[in-house]
């Protein structure tokens, strides 16, 4: 379920919406580190800035999703995307995998502009991410029969760790990724109430 197999072309064309995602984080990232475009326009642009949303750029709820400074913070990112994003796409479809996605990243920077101070700047997917992890919760605990044993295997400690590791890395958004967390299992929740999900 969480073991890739396919080939770069197959991942391609099974898993466009994922596919994408981390062709415009890469982008947006190759962007920012090319001295001939102006300096951090990405970065001033697109990051989640507390008092700038609060000023009327909405914008920054979801643009942060898409933007990573470091190298092994997209690297991170993408590849979580890449392992536990596919299943997700293939059960839910594509139009719905980029709702959630976004609406789990969206519930993670809506609580970070709660909780945090005005100032407060962020960006990356972890939200997101985590919201993948909460919706795989909410199919475990709602609809046991939905996800083979395998699965449930490498997704509970996975999320558990995640969690755990959140509270000791520093320049982490601790709200963002528990807040994500919690806004896929609440997404989960509701579509399993309203569709199937199967990820045998």
């Amino acid at each position: 379920m969480f073991l890739r197999t396919e080939s770069f072309g197959q991942f391609l064309r099974l898993y466009p919406v994922i596919s994408f995602i981390i062709a415009i984080q890469l982008v947006l990232f190759l962007i920012m580190h090319m001295p001939f475009f102006p300096h951090n326009w990405v970065l001033e642009s697109m990051a989640g800035v507390n008092i700038l949303i609060m000023e009327g750029e909405i914008w920054r709820l979801f643009t942060p999703i898409i933007v990573h400074v470091g190298f092994s913070h997209l690297l991170f990112n993408s590849f979580s995307l890449v392992l536990f994003g596919p299943a997700l796409e293939r059960a839910l479809g594509k139009f719905m995998f980029i709702l959630v996605y976004i609406a789990c990243g969206l519930g993670a920077n809506l609580a970070t502009l709660i909780i945090h101070p005005p100032y407060y700047t962020h960006i990356g997917a972890s939200g997101a991410i985590f919201g993948l992890f909460g919706v795989y919760l909410a199919a475990i605990l709602i609809k046991k029969d939905s996800m083979p044993l395998q699965g449930k295997q490498v997704i509970l400690p996975i999320a558990a760790i995640s969690v755990v590791m959140t509270f000791f890395q520093s320049g982490v958004n601790i709200t963002g990724h528990i807040f994500g967390l919690i806004s896929g299992f609440i997404i989960g929740i509701v579509l399993l109430r309203y569709r199937r999900i199967d990820f045998h």
